[in-house]
């Protein structure tokens, strides 16, 4: 995975909506702070619409490591 870097902010996961928010739920419960970004969002359309496009689960730089360890040992 190719993760991108957002300001303070740094991509954990991509994947649909629905995935998205099962792993945001899951950092969440390990004490990390996440947030949802869709990548199709534009100024008329919801992050919540299923525009086909990849939703990403980010979190702040100083995360990182710990959440992609999170988000590598979830049960698929």
């Amino acid at each position: 995975m190719n993760a991108r870097t957002y300001g303070s902010l740094v991509e954990v996961f991509k994947g649909t909506l629905w995935e998205a928010e099962l792993v945001k739920g899951l950092l969440s419960s390990a004490g990390v702070d996440a947030m949802i970004k869709d990548e199709t969002l534009s100024a008329v359309t919801s992050p919540y619409a299923a525009m086909g496009g990849a939703v990403l689960v980010m979190v702040n730089k100083e995360e990182e490591v710990y959440a992609k360890q999170v988000v590598s040992r979830r049960k698929v």
